[in-house]
């Protein structure tokens, strides 16, 4: 895994672009996991007596945990505790993990690309340190600097902390630091951090806005495209 300090070299050594570094989100952005998530909530609420449907997909996309409980047993009145239903879902989502996680496209050209120049990347996701740690199995913890996992801050997306958190660590400017998200709740997080964001929404939909870039696929995103960002905002 990449440490601090040879983020921290990377850092100087972009100076000259401005881009300092890339925050990338994980479940929908680089691993094609919110269809898992949407599984396991699925098949748990239909063993429930509940059967969802496209239109609460659109209000559980993105997490995080919190959010998504609150919404599910509101809407379907089940009579469990928040922590059980959970403990559930988790359970579910991990036993799903199981089968292998596919990457979304471009995401291993990207992480390669920004290795390759040096710049540092951090995992930074509302998914609690024990999914991240299995998810990383298939991304590669070494192409990270570190991670920051949604119980490890005071609050999660859409708040700015898991976001700042990262940036404190590099040592970084946020206007430097380049955020890409596939969730509204994410990008509200990234924004609220004060860094330009890119979304490749996965579900629900993003709508361009000042310092927002909307792609339709990671692909697209490419270090002219990270660098002019950046120089747009600073």
């Amino acid at each position: 895994m990449t440490t601090i300090s040879t983020a921290a070299r990377a850092l100087d050594r972009s100076n000259g672009h401005g881009l300092q570094a890339v925050l990338l989100d994980m479940d929908g952005t680089l691993v094609d996991t919110e269809d898992f998530w949407w599984q396991a909530e699925v098949s748990l609420f239909a063993e429930l007596g509940h059967a969802l449907d496209e239109r609460d997909r659109a209000h559980v996309v993105g997490g995080p945990m919190s959010r998504v409980i609150d919404y599910l047993l509101s809407s379907t009145g089940v009579d469990i505790a928040p922590v059980d239903l959970a403990a559930l879902i988790n359970q579910r989502f991990v036993d799903l993990l199981g089968a292998g996680v596919p990457l979304m496209p471009g995401a291993e050209r990207l992480l390669n690309t920004l290795a390759a120049h040096g710049i540092p990347a951090a995992l930074v996701s509302a998914s609690h340190r024990h999914i991240i740690d299995i998810v990383l199995a298939t991304l590669g913890a070494h192409n990270f600097a570190f991670s920051v996992a949604g119980d490890e801050v005071p609050r999660t997306k859409p708040h700015p902390d898991p976001y700042l958190e990262a940036v404190r660590r590099l040592g970084a400017e946020p206007a430097r630091c380049v955020v890409v998200e596939d969730a509204p709740t994410g990008v509200l997080s990234g924004e609220a951090a004060g860094c330009p964001v890119i979304a490749v929404p996965s579900v629900a939909v993003i709508e361009p806005a000042p310092g927002r870039l909307v792609l339709p696929s990671l692909e697209l995103v490419d270090l002219d495209v990270l660098r002019s960002l950046v120089a747009s905002r600073v």
